[in-house]
C-alpha cells in the first residue's frame, strides 16, 4: 500500500517538481496497480460528514424542558385525584394537551437538519478526464486519487485540488473559496512564496472552483478532506451549535419559575399540614399553584412574536432562516462584513482617467450609462470650465480604445436595468464611454475588428487590430508598467509628440498614485499602420509586430464602488454601539480604501492581512481585534479565527459571507448572514439570516427588527408573569384565609394564561419601535431575562395583584348571603385577575410613558385583543355551556361592577409608579 504523501505546500514548487514527487508521468499518468494503492491509501474523493440527530431524539428533547416537566406532573396527579373522586378529569387533559403542543411547537423549530455539508458535497464535479495508463478517459470524479492528471476547459468544475501542468489562457473563477468575483488568471510556470494566500496562488486550481475561460492540465495534489473545500467542511464540522441569547433566557426563566413555586408550594403545604390542614385540599391547592406559575401560553406568544419579527424583516430584504435569530440579532455587538457586493455594488466603476494633460473625475453608479466629466489640467491641478468631450481629443482617443479593445456588451433588460455580458472590468469600460454617447456598435462597425492578441497571464496586456480604411489602428490595454515599456510616443495636446523620461514619470506617479488608493488601473496605447506591408496577417508574429512602437493615450481607474446608502447604515451602527469590521479576501490597499469611504476606518485604523494574521498567535490575537477594523487577504481559517477571537472578547458576532470559504465563520457566529444573490447554497445553510439585496444596510435594518422584538419579549413577559405572581399568591392565601376551597381550578387557570394573558401579549409583540431603539447601545446578550429592573417589577406588580385580589376575595367570601350571591365569591376573583391584565396590557406598552400620552391607535391590535378577550371572559360567566364548563357563576350587576373596580386599580397603580419614577429621575439628574 501507498504511504500518505507528505503535507506540501505545492505552490511554492515548480510543476517538473510537483511531478517527481507524486511519482507520475503526465504523458503517460498513473498505472492501475498505483491508482489501487492510492485508492487504499487515500479513499474515495468525497466530503464527508458526521452523523445528525435523528427526529426522534429531537421529538424527546422537547420534553425534557423543565416547565414542562412539571406540567406533566402535575396532570398526573390531578389526573389521579379527579378518577378517585369520581369525575372526569378535564383539568389534566387541558394540561396534557398543552404539553403536546408545546412539544411539537418546539420540534418544529429544531428539526430542521443540518444541511451546509450536504450543499458543500453538490461542489464535486460528477465526472472527469483524466489521463491513466497512457489514456485519456472519463472516470467519477469520486475515483480521483493524488497523482491523477486532469484536463480542464472552460465550464468545467475542478474537482480536486492540484498544481497545474499546462495554462492556456486560463482564467477560474474562485469565488467560492475566496469571496472575489473577479476570476484568476493562472500560470502553469509561477512558483508562489509560501505564506502566499488561496487568492493569488496561480500556479494552482482548487476543488469546488470553475474554469470560465481557456483550458489546461493539472496533476491532483489532494483529494476529499485534504482539499480546501474538505478543509471548509472540517471546521464547519467543527463548529458546535451554541444556544441563543433567547433560548438561554428561557431556560433561566424556567429554572426560576419551577424552582420558585416548588419552594412556594412546600412552604404552603408545611404550614398547611402544621395547622392541621387537609392533605388532599392542600395537594390540591399545590396543583393549582404549579398551574398558575407556568407561563403555558409564553412558548407560543414568543414563537408567534419571531414570526412576525421575520415576516417584518422579509419587508426589509433579510429572510430568517432559524426564528431564534430573531432576537439575537438584536443583541449584535459587532458586523464582521465580506466586502465585495455587500459594501460595495459587486460591479467595476470607472472613476479616474488620466489622458497626459487631464486628470478626469466621472460620475455615476453601477452599469448605468449616465455621469458627469469633470477635467482638471495635470500641470497645475486647476479646474477646467471650459473644457468638454468635443473638445478634449485625448479623451476622445481614450475611449475609443476603451470600446473597441474589449469582448464585452453593455445591455439594458426588458425591466430596464443595464448589465455586462463578459468581464465586469471590460463592462465598466463601456459604461464610461457609454457616458460619453461613444456607442460599441457604431464604432465596432466604422472601425471593425480584424485580429486580436487575447490577454495573458505572462503579457499581462490585450491588443486588437482594427481596420481604417486603408490603414489599420491597433488599440492595446494592460497593466501601465508593461504596456509603457511598449511606447515611444505619446497623444498630447492633439497630437502625437515623443514620448520623454518627465513623461514616463509622471505616467507612473499617476498610476502609483490611483493604486494607493485601492483602485485598479488600466493603460491604454494605439499606433496606426498605414504601410501595408507592415500591416497585420494571421501569420505574422503578432506580438512582436503589433505590441511594438505604441503611442501612449491614458490611464483609466477603476474600482467596486461603495453602495450608496451603506456609509449611512455605518453611522448608525456607531451610534447604536455596534463596531463594524471588514474582512475580505480582496487586496489590503483596496480594501482600507472601501472601509475609509464608507466610515469602517479613519486614517488611524489599523489594517492586517491573512499573511500577518498567520504568524501571531490566539492570545495576540485576542488583544489586536479590539483594534483592527479591516482585515485583507484572508484564508477560512482566518475568518473563524477572527469570529472565535471577538467571542472570547464577550463580543456578540454577526458575520456575513457568500462563498464556500465562509460556512464555517457563518455557522460559528451568533448570526451568520448569507448573500441570498451571490451566496451558494453551502453559506446559506450554514447562516440563520439570508439578504436577499446582499445589502450591507439590510443588516442594520435587521438589527433594529431585531431589538424591537427583544424589547416586546420582555414586555409581554412582565406582562404575563406579574399576573401569574398574583395567581400564585391568591391561591397560596386561601387555606390560611380559612376558605373552603381553592378559588381557581387548573382549567380557570389554563384559560387565564393562555387566553386572557396570552391574547394580549400577542397584541404587544407587535407594539411599535421606540423612538430612540437605534441610539443606544446594545443590551449584553449574556444579561438576565430579569435585567434591568424586570424582575423587580414582575415581583412588585405580582403582589399588588394579588393583595388587591386577596381583599376582594376576602370581601366576597366575608359578605356572601349579604351584599353578594353565595358561590359567587370564586367567579369573582376569577373576572377580577383576568379583567386587571386588561389595564395592566394597556399600561405595559411603555415603561416610562403614561397611557393618556400614548396614542391609543398606533397599536390597534392591543386594543382588539382587550375588547375581544373582556367579551370572551363575560361570555365564560354568562354562557350556559360555558359556565358549565369552566364552573363559573353568573354575576350580579354589582358584583360585576366591583370586579371591574378593584382591577381598574392595578391600571392606577402601574401608572402612578411611572410618575414616582419620572418625578424621581428628574430630582437625580438636578442633583447630577
Amino acid at each position: 500500500m501507498a504511504s500518505p504523501l507528505p503535507s506540501k505546500d505545492w505552490h511554492t514548487v515548480d510543476w517538473q517538481d510537483a511531478l517527481r514527487q507524486l511519482d507520475v508521468d503526465q504523458s503517460i499518468g498513473l498505472e492501475q496497480e498505483q491508482i489501487s494503492d492510492r485508492q487504499a491509501s487515500y479513499g474515495k474523493n468525497e466530503i464527508q460528514g458526521k452523523s445528525l440527530r435523528s427526529k426522534f431524539s429531537i421529538l424527546l428533547d422537547q420534553f425534557t424542558n423543565i416547565m414542562l416537566i412539571m406540567l406533566m406532573s402535575v396532570a398526573v396527579i390531578s389526573a389521579g385525584i379527579s378518577l378517585h373522586e369520581g369525575e372526569f378529569p378535564k383539568d389534566a387533559i387541558a394540561i396534557a394537551v398543552i404539553v403536546i403542543l408545546n412539544g411539537i411547537l418546539g420540534y418544529v423549530q429544531e428539526s430542521r437538519a443540518e444541511e451546509a455539508l450536504a450543499a458543500l458535497k453538490k461542489l464535486s464535479a460528477p465526472n472527469v478526464r483524466v489521463m491513466r495508463a497512457g489514456q485519456i478517459r472519463e472516470i467519477s470524479a469520486k475515483e480521483l486519487v493524488p497523482g491523477d492528471i486532469v484536463f480542464i476547459e472552460t465550464g468545467v468544475q475542478i474537482s480536486a485540488d492540484g498544481r497545474l501542468l499546462e495554462a492556456f489562457n486560463l482564467r477560474v473563477r474562485e469565488a467560492a473559496l475566496t469571496g472575489e468575483a473577479q476570476a484568476v488568471h493562472k500560470s502553469a510556470t509561477q512558483v508562489c512564496a509560501t505564506d502566499e494566500a488561496i487568492g493569488d496562488r496561480q500556479n494552482m486550481v482548487f476543488q469546488g472552483t470553475e474554469v470560465i475561460q481557456g483550458r489546461g492540465k493539472f496533476v491532483v495534489t489532494a483529494t476529499a478532506m485534504k482539499t480546501e473545500l474538505g478543509k471548509v467542511a472540517s471546521m464547519l464540522q467543527s463548529v458546535e451549535n451554541e444556544p441563543t441569547p433567547l433560548q438561554l433566557r428561557m431556560n433561566q426563566l424556567g429554572n426560576v419559575l419551577v424552582y420558585g413555586s416548588l419552594s412556594l408550594v412546600l412552604l404552603v403545604v408545611g404550614i398547611g399540614l402544621l395547622r392541621g390542614g387537609e392533605f388532599l385540599s392542600l395537594l390540591e391547592t399545590s396543583l393549582s399553584m404549579a398551574v398558575a406559575v407556568v407561563p403555558e401560553g409564553l412558548p407560543a406568544v414568543i414563537t408567534v412574536t419571531l414570526a412576525i419579527g421575520t415576516q417584518r424583516m422579509v419587508k426589509r430584504h433579510a429572510l430568517i432562516r432559524k426564528l431564534p435569530a430573531v432576537e439575537t440579532l438584536g443583541s449584535v455587538t459587532t458586523i464582521c462584513s465580506d466586502k465585495t457586493g455587500t459594501l460595495t455594488q459587486n460591479k467595476m466603476v470607472v472613476e479616474t482617467l488620466y489622458t497626459p494633460s487631464y486628470m478626469i473625475q466621472v460620475s455615476g453608479s453601477g452599469y448605468v450609462p449616465t455621469g458627469e466629466f469633470t477635467f482638471t489640467r495635470n500641470s497645475d491641478d486647476q479646474l477646467s470650465l471650459n473644457i468638454t468631450i468635443d473638445d478634449c481629443l485625448e479623451l476622445r482617443s481614450l475611449l475609443t480604445a476603451c470600446v473597441l479593445c474589449n469582448d464585452a456588451h453593455l445591455q439594458q433588460d426588458e425591466s430596464g436595468h443595464w448589465g455586462v455580458v463578459g468581464d465586469p472590468t471590460e463592462g465598466a469600460l463601456l459604461t464610461l464611454a457609454a457616458k460619453a454617447e461613444f456607442e460599441q456598435t457604431a464604432l465596432e462597425a466604422k472601425l471593425p475588428r480584424q485580429a486580436e492578441v487575447p490577454f495573458s497571464a505572462e503579457r499581462k496586456r490585450m491588443s486588437v487590430v482594427c481596420q481604417s480604411n486603408q490603414s489599420q489602428i491597433v488599440y492595446s490595454k494592460g497593466s501601465p508598467e508593461l504596456l509603457l515599456e511598449k511606447c515611444d510616443r505619446i497623444f498630447l495636446d492633439h497630437e502625437i509628440s515623443e514620448i520623454t523620461a518627465r513623461h514616463r514619470q509622471n505616467i507612473l506617479s499617476q498610476n502609483e498614485t490611483l493604486a494607493q488608493a485601492g483602485i485598479r488601473v488600466l493603460g491604454f496605447a494605439q499606433k496606426e499602420i498605414v504601410d501595408p506591408a507592415e500591416q497585420f496577417h494571421e501569420s505574422a508574429q503578432a506580438t512582436e509586430v503589433i505590441e511594438q512602437n505604441l503611442v501612449w493615450l491614458g490611464l483609466v481607474g477603476m474600482r467596486d464602488a461603495p453602495r450608496l446608502e451603506v456609509a449611512d447604515a455605518v453611522h448608525t451602527c456607531k451610534i447604536a454601539g455596534i463596531r463594524p469590521i471588514m474582512i475580505t479576501g480582496d487586496h489590503q490597499l483596496t480594501a482600507m480604501s472601501i472601509a475609509k469611504d464608507l466610515g469602517i476606518a479613519n486614517p488611524s485604523t489599523q489594517s492586517m492581512s491573512g499573511a500577518e494574521l498567520e504568524k501571531i498567535p490566539d492570545s495576540e490575537l485576542d488583544q489586536v481585534v479590539r483594534r483592527v477594523s479591516v482585515y485583507a487577504r484572508v484564508s477560512p481559517e482566518h475568518k473563524l479565527r477572527i469570529v472565535r477571537s471577538l467571542q472570547r472578547g464577550k463580543e456578540f458576532v454577526a458575520m456575513t459571507g457568500d462563498g464556500v470559504n465562509d460556512a464555517p465563520a457563518l455557522k460559528q457566529a451568533n448570526i451568520g448572514i448569507a448573500m441570498g444573490i451571490t451566496g451558494t447554497d453551502v453559506s446559506k445553510e450554514a447562516s440563520e439570516m439570508i439578504l436577499l439585496d446582499d445589502n450591507f444596510a439590510t443588516i442594520v435594518a435587521a438589527t433594529e427588527e431585531g431589538r424591537v422584538v427583544y424589547t416586546n419579549i420582555r414586555r409581554f413577559i412582565k406582562y404575563i408573569l406579574g399576573s401569574n405572581v398574583g395567581e400564585v399568591l391568591t391561591i397560596a392565601a386561601s387555606p390560611f384565609l380559612g376558605l373552603p376551597e381553592v378559588p381557581l381550578t387548573p382549567l380557570q387557570i389554563l384559560w387565564m394564561n393562555l387566553v386572557t394573558d396570552g391574547v394580549p401579549a400577542l397584541a404587544l409583540a407587535v407594539e411599535p419601535a421606540e423612538p430612540d431603539i437605534m441610539r443606544r447601545s446594545p443590551y449584553s446578550p449574556t444579561e438576565s431575562i430579569f435585567a434591568r429592573g424586570l424582575g423587580a417589577y414582575i415581583i412588585r406588580i405580582g403582589i399588588i395583584f394579588g393583595l388587591l385580589t386577596i381583599i376582594l376575595m376576602q370581601i366576597a367570601y366575608s359578605n356572601s348571603d349579604t351584599i353578594f350571591m353565595p358561590e359567587h365569591w370564586k367567579s369573582m376573583v376569577f373576572t377580577t385577575l383576568c379583567i386587571a391584565q386588561m389595564g395592566h396590557a394597556m399600561s405595559a406598552r411603555s415603561d416610562h410613558r403614561l397611557l393618556i400620552e400614548l396614542n391609543l391607535f398606533s397599536n390597534p391590535f392591543l386594543l382588539a385583543a382587550v375588547i375581544c378577550t373582556t367579551a370572551l371572559q363575560l361570555a365564560l360567566l354568562y354562557v350556559k355551556p360555558l359556565q358549565v364548563f369552566f364552573g363559573t357563576q353568573p354575576l350580579t350587576g354589582t358584583e360585576l361592577a366591583v370586579c371591574f373596580g378593584f382591577s381598574m386599580l392595578v391600571l392606577v397603580w402601574v401608572e402612578m409608579e411611572k410618575l414616582v419614577i419620572r418625578w424621581y429621575m428628574g430630582r437625580k439628574h438636578q442633583r447630577g
